[in-house]
């Protein structure tokens, strides 16, 4: 039974995606303080693609032919690819002297949007515990 509560969608993708944010959130804040390091090549961190093509399949427009509303319902496939956060070297747009790609106001932004996207999944994570906590104690009412 606890299995059936704990293998829900939101507690398969919540988690990764704030390990994830976190994850985005180190290598932010090293690309900060690399802005003046001479050849240095910021990092970025890429998930939401690679949970959408987990969840989606291989869909160009990102739609699912057929949704699953209870596990009972369809046959069960087992996921062929399991998304989790990759950091990657970005080479592009060297515009300085010192050929440190690092754009400070890019980053800071990217910092910030990492923020609000970290705390509006845990919110909607601890909402979610919260529905649970109530469907399991409400006794029927």
């Amino acid at each position: 039974m606890l299995e059936q509560i704990l293998n829900t969608a939101n507690f398969n993708y919540l988690p990764r995606a704030m390990t994830a944010a976190t994850i985005r959130h180190e290598v932010i804040s090293n690309n900060i303080a690399n802005v003046n390091t001479p050849n240095y090549r910021k990092s970025v961190v890429n998930f939401e693609d690679l949970l959408a093509r987990e969840i989606y399949g291989e869909e160009p427009d990102g739609k699912l032919d057929v949704v699953r509303t209870h596990d009972k319902h369809l046959p069960f496939k087992p996921l062929e690819f399991h998304a989790e956060p990759t950091i990657v070297q970005d080479n592009t747009n060297i515009m300085r002297v010192d050929n440190n790609n690092v754009d400070i106001d890019i980053e800071m932004a990217t910092l910030a949007k990492n923020q609000l996207y970290y705390n509006a999944l845990a919110t909607e994570l601890g909402a979610h515990i919260t529905r649970m906590k109530n469907a399991i104690t409400s006794n029927g009412q």
